[in-house]
Formats: structure tokens, C-alpha cells, sequence
């Protein structure tokens, strides 16, 4: 395994710590943008590694997420991790930001692009998370739960949905990793993987309840950041227990 430089939007908490934490511990080499960086040196546990490299910004700042981008002056990152997700907001009953995917991997997209034009030469694989009960080409989660998803996780879903047509609708290569209902715990449970093709459709299914985030994100470090699969590539992959 050669070692690469992945960089990383939604780190602090989650699928994207879990997959930040096996990456470094890989011996990846890390760029992390954070709002808030002390966040993700408590969820760390330690402020000081060679290889992580944190960039305080948002992930809505094409400024900030160009400076993540760039391994070298010359050189695009090998990786793109993308985690990033809205606040639950109780007294309105749904999300701060109903669109905060979409604008993201909208951001990270022409951030690429635009250091392509300014002669930074790489071609990155991106990796986002997104959720399972928004496939095209049919139900992708236990029957039971389906209102859920229909109901309470309609916008959220929504916003996954849109995140994920901006990349496909791109030229970049990608793979949109549809986690379960994420819920918390490492372990060392088994995970099935679902693969659709996102013209051809449904290749494999995998239907479940949960998986856990940190479960999650050792799956994207182990499959497709340490050892890539390429049966994974430009492919919609679902992961749960």
C-alpha cells in the first residue's frame, strides 16, 4: 500500500473521524478543513501527528476547500473524503442547512477545477457518504422503515439525493458510499455491500437496518483509500450489517 494524501470534509465527528482515524493510522497523509479545529483535536484525542494537517474554514468557502485540495503546490489530493452533514434543529423539526450536501460537493467540484485551470495537475477519487432510501431503481431498506424515510428524513434524504446527481453529472471519479441508519459503536460485525450503477442500475443488494459510523468509516478507509476496489468505482455502494 503506497501512501497517499486524502482530504477530508466532515472530520470531526462520525463516519468522517472513523475513516480520518484509520487513515492516519494507515500512515496516509491527512488535510482536514474544520470550522472549528479544536473539535476534531478532542475527538482526537491529541493535537500533535506529522501526518494530519488541519485548515480551519467551511466547506461552503471554494477558498478554503482549494487550500484542502492541494497536496503540493502542483499536485491535487489522491483522495476526497466527504462527510459533511446538516444539525438536527428540534424546534423546527428538521435540518439547519436543507441543502449543505449539495453546495458542498457543488464547492469541492469547482474548487477542483479551478486549480486545474491554474495548472495544479491530479485527478482525485472522491468519496461521499450518503444514506440508503433514496435509490432510483427501487426500495433499498427493510419495508418497515420506509415511512421513515419518506417522512421524517424527507429532507435530509433530499439533499443526499441532489449531492449525489452533482457528481455523477460531473467528469470526476467518485463512489457514493449509502450507509444504513448510522447508529454508534466500532465493532467487528460483518458488512454487506450493495452495488448500483448509477445508469445501469441495481448489481447487487444489500438491505439492513443499521451500521455504525465508526464501522462505517473503516469500511471507506479499508476499501477505498487504503486498497481502492475497483468494483467500486463510479458505483453507488451500500454498507450495512
Amino acid at each position: 500500500m503506497s501512501q497517499k494524501t486524502v482530504a477530508f470534509f466532515g472530520a470531526s465527528t462520525g463516519v468522517g473521524l472513523s475513516a480520518l482515524k484509520y487513515s492516519l493510522g494507515a500512515g496516509h497523509k491527512c488535510i482536514a478543513l474544520c470550522r472549528n479545529p479544536s473539535k476534531l483535536t478532542t475527538a482526537l484525542g491529541y493535537e500533535n501527528t506529522p501526518n494530519l494537517a488541519i485548515i480551519q474554514g467551511n466547506a461552503h468557502d471554494i477558498a478554503a476547500v482549494s487550500r484542502c485540495l492541494k497536496a503540493s503546490e502542483t499536485t491535487l489530493v489522491d483522495e476526497v473524503v466527504f462527510t459533511i452533514g446538516a444539525a438536527f434543529v428540534a424546534s423546527k423539526m428538521s435540518i439547519d442547512d436543507p441543502h449543505v450536501c449539495e453546495k458542498g460537493i457543488a464547492v469541492v467540484l469547482e474548487a477542483i477545477a479551478g486549480l486545474r485551470r491554474q495548472g495544479v495537475d491530479g485527478r482525485p477519487h472522491i468519496t461521499v457518504c450518503s444514506t440508503t432510501g433514496i435509490s432510483r431503481f427501487g426500495r433499498d431498506t427493510p419495508l418497515v422503515i420506509v415511512p421513515m424515510y419518506k417522512v421524517l428524513l424527507k429532507i435530509p434524504g433530499a439533499d443526499k439525493a441532489a449531492m449525489e446527481e452533482k457528481l455523477i453529472a460531473g467528469s470526476e471519479d467518485f463512489t457514493i458510499v449509502r450507509a444504513s441508519g448510522l447508529v454508534d459503536g466500532e465493532s467487528e460485525k460483518a458488512i454487506r455491500v450493495g452495488i448500483e450503477d448509477p445508469v445501469k442500475g441495481v448489481e447487487s443488494k444489500a438491505i439492513g437496518y443499521t451500521i455504525s459510523r465508526e464501522d462505517a468509516g473503516k469500511w471507506i478507509a479499508r476499501n477505498l483509500l487504503n486498497q481502492r476496489n475497483p468494483n467500486y468505482m463510479n458505483k453507488t455502494v451500500t454498507i450495512t450489517y
